[in-house]
């Protein structure tokens, strides 16, 4: 995708435009693949930018085709409402019981008969952007069981006891799972299964990529919170994130003023202003600059961080080009509302994630960019399935996971 326009409003509007295009031009191409069998859902990240104008166009620009809608990544309050009118079932992806309740009483109560079922996504299983709330830590993960059975209590309530669950995260044998299917604890059950399928023939992500899936190891994946969006997500450990952690750590608060805690003064910016450090951060500082990172830059929240002269442009060239790829942005700063601006000092802690997303989706290189993954890739390694670098067909992997396996 090339950008023309020369601000974050018009190329907003050029990359609605993309989408709208791709979306259309993808929905037809997977109806002709799959000859008009099965349902095709579109997959939606409700925080994205435009997603109410893309989804609706989509849906116009391709009426007939699509059967379902699963959406997630922030709280669609309005998708069932768009999905009734074009007459098709509408999935939420949640990560609690709690998040479903709130959609449902708001909203999805007068759109009931569209009401497909919904994806209950763990937080700390799943790859991509995870719904880890702010009464949730990374580091304490809960049991999923009980989770979806709280959301299937909730779902009886409402009556829609027999409307399927969609397990997703954690997932890669069937067998595994045994307990969960036909319990009556939990009703109708499904399982969605993404971090696999990344690894097949079909799957248009590079040949590198797919050989480096077979080499991960348990761990390479972190559960981080660096996104833009502000969401927790998973992705494989690599230079990139490795370079955020460092930009992360090389942090120190910092005072305008002189105060009785803050009195070591360090210059920063081109006019080498005074900014006040505490003495312990002042050695830290010190030290960063010694090794390179001389440049420091002011985050929202009263912080530097220290980086070299080379990643400084870098920052400061990718939120100048944002295209308003999220409906907020805490990186550019970026929001769709009026002002066009969430009203916060842009934060160079965080990346452009639409540049890094398309250049790893685009042959881009595996260390410097953003590797979405689950956490189970590791097993891509362990499970004889994939002996010998073997990379099934869609097919072939559906058939795999019949068996249990």
């Amino acid at each position: 995708q090339v950008y023309h326009c020369k601000t974050r409003r018009l190329r907003h509007k050029e990359l609605i435009a993309y989408a709208i295009q791709g979306g259309i031009s993808q929905t037809q191409i997977a109806h002709e693949i799959s000859g008009g069998k099965g349902p095709l859902h579109l997959n939606f990240l409700w925080e994205a930018g435009g997603t109410t104008s893309i989804l609706q166009a989509i849906l116009e620009g391709a009426k007939g085709l699509v059967h379902g809608i699963t959406c997630g990544a922030g709280m669609p309050f309005r998708l069932a409402e768009i999905a009734s009118r074009y007459k098709v079932y509408y999935y939420p992806i949640i990560s609690s019981a709690r998040a479903f309740s709130v959609l449902w009483k708001r909203a999805y109560h007068k759109y009931a008969d569209w009401f497909g079922g919904v994806v209950y996504e763990d937080p700390w299983l799943a790859g991509g952007h995870n719904g880890l709330s702010n009464s949730e830590t990374p580091d304490s993960p809960q049991d999923p069981f009980s989770r979806v059975r709280e959301l299937r209590a909730v779902m009886r309530d409402i009556g829609q006891g027999e409307t399927p669950i969609f397990m997703a995260g954690g997932l890669w044998f069937l067998r595994d799972w045994q307990d969960w299917i036909g319990n009556k604890e939990l009703g109708p059950i499904a399982f969605q299964f993404g971090t696999r399928t990344i690894l097949t023939q079909e799957s248009p992500v590079s040949e590198k990529w797919k050989k480096k899936l077979l080499s991960l190891k348990e761990g390479d994946v972190l559960l981080n919170r660096f996104s833009p969006t502000g969401f927790y997500s998973s992705a494989v450990s690599n230079s990139f994130l490795a370079e955020l952690v460092e930009r992360n750590k090389h942090q120190v608060c910092f005072s305008r003023r002189p105060t009785n805690e803050y009195i070591a003064a360090l210059p920063v910016g081109a006019r080498g202003r005074p900014v006040y450090l505490m003495p312990d951060d002042k050695a830290l500082a010190d030290d960063w600059i010694a090794k390179g990172f001389t440049l420091a830059m002011k985050t929202p929240e009263s912080t530097l961080i220290f980086v070299t002269p080379e990643k400084s442009a870098e920052i400061l060239t990718d939120q100048r080009d944002c295209m308003g790829c999220l409906s907020s942005c805490k990186f550019s700063n970026w929001s769709q509302n009026e002002n066009g601006s969430t009203g916060k000092k842009a934060d160079p802690r965080s990346f452009c994630i639409q540049k890094t997303l398309q250049s790893i989706a685009h042959d881009g290189g595996l260390e410097d960019n953003l590797m979405f993954s689950g956490h189970n890739a590791y097993k891509f390694a362990t499970d004889p399935f994939y002996d010998n670098g073997f990379i099934p067909s869609v097919q072939q992997l559906v058939d795999r996971l019949q068996t249990g396996d």
